[in-house]
């Protein structure tokens, strides 16, 4: 990658982050996006391949979120009841 690539991507995406820190996430995705466009035209193979695995990585973010769904679902029920048979649930596994 030619020099003044690097400097965009590393210009781009460190504004980007400022912008974030700074609460103005539209400016941030837009100059993060400049810092992803480089690098796309730099490496497009890479993209593709990463582009026709977007399915799989989705399919496993669900799977993610209805795990954490379901661990604060019970830790909800655990809180409305004061914590009563916590204990003996833990103990008994």
């Amino acid at each position: 990658m030619e020099n003044w690539k690097k400097a965009v991507v590393a210009g781009a995406a460190g504004v980007s982050a400022v912008l974030f820190v700074k609460r103005k996430p539209a400016a941030g995705v837009l100059a993060g996006g400049v810092a992803l466009a480089v690098l796309a035209s730099e490496y497009p193979e890479k993209f593709r391949a990463i582009r026709e695995e977007l399915p799989y990585y989705a399919e496993r973010g669900t799977q993610f979120l209805e795990v954490v769904t379901r661990l604060g679902v019970k830790l909800a029920e655990v809180v409305d009841s004061g914590g009563r048979g916590l204990l003996e649930e833990f103990l008994a596994e």
